[in-house]
């Protein structure tokens, strides 16, 4: 089975995110309207589920077209998405307002506010999230769809 692995590595790619992100969706959709929490979340999601399953499938195709000749193993390119994914995702915020930076730390739709120290904290668990993701859950689909 050695046709098409790059559609093959996509697709194991943009599972995952396209499997999670809806349910989240729907978490946060009955956070704002049933409990009626005062943070449109809903705008904070429209970012990830346009670009996050798209992201998640190149860089798996990423992945597979650098493994061959460095060797990196799945769940290190996988710890590495965040780096590149947090500073864009803050871009986008910042751009349409959701937020801000101030000297102590962020403020998040003018309602929550985060210390940058925990921050730091955030970006680090999400990184051994992902490497944790990338190894089992990717490298899993990966073996399954024969391109690991």
């Amino acid at each position: 089975m050695n046709t098409h692995p790059y559609l093959r590595a996509y697709m194991a790619g943009a599972f995952l995110p396209t499997l999670v992100l809806p349910l989240m969706l729907t978490l946060f959709i009955v956070l704002r309207i049933v409990l009626e929490w005062p943070v449109p979340i809903e705008q904070a999601m429209i970012f990830p589920m346009a670009i996050v399953p798209s992201l998640f499938g190149l860089w798996n195709m990423l992945w597979l077209a650098s493994h061959g000749r460095t060797g990196v193993p799945i769940g290190l390119q996988g710890a590495v998405l965040p780096v590149l994914m947090a500073p864009l995702g803050g871009l986008v915020a910042c751009h349409f307002g959701v937020l801000q930076f101030e000297p102590h730390g962020v403020v998040w739709f003018q309602a929550v506010h985060l210390p940058y120290a925990l921050l730091a904290v955030g970006w680090l668990a999400a990184m051994a999230g992902y490497y944790l993701v990338w190894k089992y859950l990717v490298g899993f689909l990966n073996r399954v769809l024969g391109i690991a």
